[in-house]
């Protein structure tokens, strides 16, 4: 429940309490009410008289009321007069003044009443004026003669209308006329100068008043204005002026300020309370003065306070007796200053305090009317009941009036009446209806039953209970169908029955139930809750930035409850989008294509449901390349510079970063375009410096972070004078092309730099360190000259000025050249070799006189080839190398060289013009060096304890080889080295048996050669001896495999595919073909391996009776089948460097098994007959 104010114990507070309470109650319709007026005129009603005349006047009652009017204090018989009717059902009347009627015959006080059997209402008292809109009196206006620098008024004097009419100043051509601080109409519509100029003369200053009620616009005869200038006037002027024609005769001068209106130093004005006020001072004086506000004794309102009319005008809006006081205008110049003070007043029409309200009162009951009003001057409160004062009107016992209050005590039904309560002072009036009905009603509940209300959660939910009854009923909320009475801060109870839900959430969704009970009855009402989840925008639209022409999406993602259908829809600055295909608004999204400039603006993304609404904004920033600026124009001409100024293009909301200036040269080369200069982008004009002889045209681009506008439209062309070169030809130089000349070159001036017509070039050279003249010559504009009959190679001093019709360049600078060169006649002497080691050596020369070279020293070329190698004493094709040093240098070193070998060399100087005699040939030998490696390291016939290695002398000795070293070590099952044993072998010797070896063991072996200086790089080969078969038996014996499962499953299958091979090449030898394994095995018989038993269809196995020989490849396994792992394949490639393949019977490499070509072809005897079993299993495992 509202916490209530606190109540005295006094009855009559009591009773002022209870009919506040009951006065906010509106009685239904169907139940028996005193008139009450819904709809009437304004007090001050002005029509237009070309119109029919409506005066309204509507109430509603119960039985329905029935109207009159009065006219001027007396009964208006609208039955009397044809031209006046009364709408049905209505008291509104309606005159008909189109059909003939005068709207000035029904001007007048007009008063409406309203009246059924409980009582009558009347209406305000409704003044009836129709508009006016008179013309202008017909007057002489003559001509305004004013001297410049003077003030003038221009007055207006409008004709009086109803309502009075807009004053405006325009001429001939309906166009308003400028206003200025200088110039400026004031509020009584006349125009004001606070001094004239020159350009204030014209003959068509016209007044114009607009009537808005009847649309008519009346214009003054126009007012003709000259003015004259004192200096300008010439002696007959002056004469035929009188004194009045010109405000005096002295010439423009400043002058004070002096106030044109409000006259005086002091004035006053009257407004009444929440009207506008308005203040005005205008002052004349030269300069024109400038206009102060200030309020004595305090400060102009916040808020309320605005200046127009350049500060002339005063403007307080809503003004209260708080804005009393003095205001302070003041009009100041640069010669002084002068004030004026208006003291306003603010008065008031009455206004309410405490307006009646309407009383619903149950028979016995107490209740009071309360009409409070205030104003200035206070107003006076009087009573009438039914439209008659209430000084004699019938009299009511349970009535009793108390100046500003009617105390009801006790009622009883015929106490039903309407009061009216009038308060008024000299500035207006308020007339107030209410009334008291006196009823006896059990409770009723307006609103309907089972209503649904559905809100938002975390917003307020307002559930109505509109009731009535007399007396007023009590109501009760309550939650559910059993709940409790609402109780609590969480809920706020309305006096008008409605409840309050601050803050809504989901649980508070459900049925409420409204009870009414008053002591004739009791009634109640359900209504339903619904609260829905708030509608969010999840992704809101974001700030883009796009390019012109490209494309930009803005995203507006939603959540809402599941129950609500929402509504997306775009606005662009508020409005609908534009309607053009290019923007494409999707479920989620609004994309714009090609976007344009147009485009640029905010975009808002509305969601709505039937509950709520919530929006998400962003702005769209089209950004493109700067409009081309325009309007180029030269100014300060002069010989050698120009001052050139532009406006600027659109930036496009990029802003401008530079400018940049480009000329064209009309007379050299018309059409191409120049960079002269960049400025920055808060520049528009540059002072450009000229050359001479140039017709120039200049454009403007602007850049910004975009790229560059297109360029502005050329400036003027502006042709710069003729003057003398500013420069001389540059890049000069001297240098033969034959050894008896000097060709002199130079890059030419421009025809920009040429400065003028005719342009050429004097040339001048004579030679160095000797005292001769300069010889010269002028040549055409040609960039090269040639002098002949020089000396060969001598050093000249050489100069080019360039020069024009009007002169020469300044002095230009001296260059030196030379003439041409030739061979040079000297070869290097005492040249010297220095080895320093066997592929490097140190060459000396002396440098040759410089005089000797007869042209630029380049540097000098040393030649040097082999002769041959000391160690084969064989030639061979001589191939010479050369390195060139450039510059003096007197030596060089020669890299690369052969160990050991014999070399020649010579030297040669070397100028521009090609290479000297050469030196006498120097010889040289390399010493010794370490060797290569040995050519090849082969291992051949492997037994039990041996085997045999050869070897080829190393490719390049690179000496006297001296011995051999032979390193060695074995290998074990786990790959880890044995000891190394080391063998010297003599240097004629190209093989080696290596006996008392271990059985089956793998060696590796290291050889290399070795010369006086040292040992070379170093090769190495692995190589195995062959195992003991008795080895090979305990080996079989210690591992069976051939008992295992999975082993007997894969020989089946190897013994089924080899019977399939014998059927095939069975086959092939009845068809008279030759199977290829066997075509091998007729060829290469092996006798020591036996042939296959066909009579039981097991293999034969291998003897190693006599000598023990290995088993071949694929052979090693015994023949109770076990197969030892140190012994397979693998155990071969795991380790070692350089070994792929596999090795045959006597050590060699077998390259058709290993998958690797051998360096050498195998030797020895090769089986090529069909494999045994374990063979073929170890050729496919």
């Amino acid at each position: 429940m509202l916490k209530k104010k606190n109540i005295s114990a006094s009855k009559a507070s009591l009773v002022l309490f209870l009919c506040q309470i009951i006065s906010a109650l509106d009685v239904p319709l169907d139940l028996l009410q005193p008139p009450t007026i819904t709809q009437q005129s304004p007090k001050d009603y002005i029509v237009d008289p070309r119109e029919n005349i409506v005066i309204q006047c509507e109430a509603k009652g119960k039985p329905p009321p029935s109207f009159s009017w009065t006219r001027n204090g007396t009964h208006f018989d609208i039955d009397k007069d044809a031209l006046v009717t009364m709408k049905p059902n209505s008291g509104t009347l309606v005159i008909n003044i189109m059909n003939g009627g005068k709207a000035e015959a029904y001007e007048g006080v007009y008063q409406c009443t309203a009246r059924n059997e409980r009582g009558a209402a009347i209406s305000n008292n409704i003044v009836i004026r129709p508009s006016r809109s008179p013309l202008w009196t017909k007057e002489k206006l003559e001509p305004n003669h004013v001297r410049e620098g003077d003030s003038l008024v221009l007055h207006c004097r409008p004709p009086v209308g109803l309502p009075p009419p807009i004053i405006f100043w325009m001429d001939n051509a309906f166009q308003k006329l400028p206003q200025s601080e200088r110039v400026s109409q004031g509020l009584n519509g006349d125009l004001y100068f606070s001094n004239v100029q020159p350009e204030d003369s014209r003959e068509d200053y016209i007044c114009y008043a607009r009537f808005n009620h009847t649309q008519t616009i009346q214009q003054k005869q126009p007012i003709s204005v000259k003015v004259f200038s004192m200096d300008s006037l010439n002696d007959t002027i002056a004469a035929n002026l009188s004194d009045t024609d010109i405000y005096g005769a002295k010439s423009v001068t400043e002058r004070q300020p002096v106030l044109l209106t409000p006259t005086g130093s002091t004035s006053t004005k009257v407004e009444l309370r929440g009207n506008v006020l308005l203040l005005e001072c205008i002052a004349a004086g030269l300069p024109t003065p400038v206009i102060r506000w200030i309020k004595e004794g305090g400060e102009l309102p916040a808020n309320r306070t605005f200046f127009e009319n350049f500060k002339k005008t005063l403007k307080i809006i809503d003004v209260s007796e708080a804005d009393s006081g003095n205001y302070k205008c003041i009009a100041r110049n640069t010669l002084g200053s002068v004030h004026h003070v208006i003291s306003v007043t603010v008065k008031a029409a009455p206004y309410w305090i405490t307006a009646p309200r309407n009383l619903v009162l149950s028979p016995g009951e107490d209740g009071t009317l309360i009409c409070r009003a205030n104003g200035n001057p206070k107003p006076n409160i009087s009573w009438l009941a039914n439209g008659v004062p209430i000084a004699i009107a019938p009299e009511d016992p349970s009535r009793k009036v108390d100046g500003d209050t009617i105390i009801f005590s006790h009622v009883q039904e015929r106490s039903s009446a309407v009061y009216q309560c009038n308060a008024s002072n000299e500035y207006g009036y308020l007339l107030a209806n209410a009334f008291v009905n006196v009823l006896a009603e059990p409770p009723r509940i307006l609103t309907p039953a089972d209503k649904l209300y559905q809100v938002i959660a975390d917003s307020p939910a307002l559930l109505d209970c509109a009731y009535f009854g007399s007396p007023k009923p009590e109501i009760e909320w309550f939650k559910g169908v059993k709940g409790s009475i609402l109780r609590g801060s969480e809920y706020i109870f309305h006096y008008n029955g409605t409840l309050e839900i601050p803050v809504a959430q989901k649980d508070s969704s459900g049925t409420y139930t409204c009870v009414a009970r008053n002591e004739l009855g009791k009634i109640q009402n359900e209504v339903q809750l619904e609260v829905k989840d708030p509608t969010m925008i999840i992704k809101q639209p974001e700030y883009k930035v796009i390019q012109r022409y490209g494309q930009v999406s803005f995203e507006c993602i939603i959540k809402h409850d599941s129950t609500l259908l929402p509504t997306v829809i775009w606005l662009k600055d508020n409005d609908v989008l534009p309607d053009d295909e290019r923007f494409l608004v999707g479920k989620d999204n609004l994309t714009i294509m090609n976007v344009t400039d147009k485009d640029d603006g905010t975009y808002t993304c509305v969601v709505n449901t039937t509950l709520d609404s919530v929006s998400a904004s962003a702005v769209l920033t089209v950004v493109a390349r700067p409009n081309p600026p325009f309007d180029l124009e030269l100014t300060g001409q002069l010989e050698r510079s120009i001052e050139l100024s532009w406006i600027p293009g659109d930036e496009n909301n990029s802003p401008i970063t530079n400018f940049v200036i480009e000329y064209e040269d009309g007379l050299h080369e018309p059409g191409v375009w120049h960079h002269q200069t960049e400025v920055p982008g808060t520049q528009t004009t540059v002072h450009l410096k000229l050359s001479p002889y140039v017709n120039y045209s200049f454009r403007v681009i602007a850049v910004n972070e975009i790229g560059r506008s297109q360029p502005s439209e050329p400036s003027e062309q502006y042709l710069t004078k003729s003057a003398s070169p500013d420069e001389n030809p540059s890049n000069v130089q001297g240098i033969g092309s034959e050894p008896d000349n000097l060709v002199i070159t130079w890059e030419s001036l421009t025809d920009f730099q040429s400065n003028g017509p005719g342009l050429q070039y004097k040339v001048s050279w004579r030679q160095k360190d000797v005292d001769d003249e300069w010889t010269s010559v002028i040549v055409a504009n040609v960039s090269k000259y040639i002098v002949s009959g020089t000396p060969t190679f001598v050093p000249y001093e050489i100069k080019v000025q360039a020069l024009n019709d009007l002169g020469y360049a300044p002095e230009p600078s001296e260059v030196i050249g030379h003439s041409g060169e030739d061979l040079p006649m000297v070869a290097p002497g005492n040249v010297q070799v220095h080895v320093i080691n066997s592929t490097l050596a140190k060459v000396h020369w002396d440098p040759v006189p410089l005089k000797s070279v007869r042209g630029h020293l380049q540097g000098y070329k040393v030649y040097y080839w082999k002769v041959q190698s000391l160690s084969r004493r064989s030639r061979r094709h001589v191939e010479k190398n050369i390195l060139t040093f450039r510059g003096n240098k007197t030596f060089g070193m020669l890299p690369g060289l052969e160990p050991y070998s014999s070399y020649k060399l010579n030297v040669r100087v070397v100028n521009g013009k090609g290479e000297g005699p050469a030196s006498p040939d120097k010889v040289f030998k390399t010493p010794e060096g370490v060797p290569s490696s040995p050519s090849f390291l082969k291992i051949t016939n492997p037994t039990l304890d041996s085997l045999t290695l050869e070897w080829g002398s190393p490719i390049h000795p690179n000496g006297v080889l001296t011995s051999y070293i032979l390193k060695f070590q074995p290998i074990n099952n786990t790959h880890e080295l044995g000891p190394l044993v080391e063998i010297r072998i003599p240097a004629n010797e190209s093989s080696l048996i290596l006996k008392n070896l271990n059985y089956s063991t793998r060696y590796k072996f290291y050889f290399n050669a070795q010369t006086s200086v040292g040992s070379g790089s170093q090769i190495t080969e692995e190589a195995v001896t062959i195992m003991d078969e008795g080895k090979m038996a305990m080996a079989s014996r210690q591992v069976d495999i051939a008992t295992q499962g999975w082993f007997i499953g894969l020989m089946c299958a190897v013994a089924l595919l080899i019977l399939i091979l014998l059927i095939v090449c069975f086959i092939r030898r009845n068809k008279g073909g030759k199977y290829p394994v066997k075509e091998k095995e007729d060829a290469h018989a092996d006798p020591e391996i036996q042939p296959m038993k066909e009579d039981d269809g097991t293999f034969g196995e291998y003897s190693d009776a006599e000598d023990h020989k290995p088993l071949k490849k694929g052979s090693r396994t015994p023949s109770d089948r076990t197969v030892k792992k140190e012994d397979s394949d693998d155990s071969l490639v795991d380790y070692g460097e350089g070994v792929n393949g596999q090795f045959n019977e006597d050590g060699s490499f077998i390259g058709q098994y290993s998958g690797k070509k051998e360096k050498e072809p195998a030797e020895g005897n090769e089986s090529s007959e069909a494999p045994s079993p374990v063979n073929a299993m170890n050729s496919f495992v």
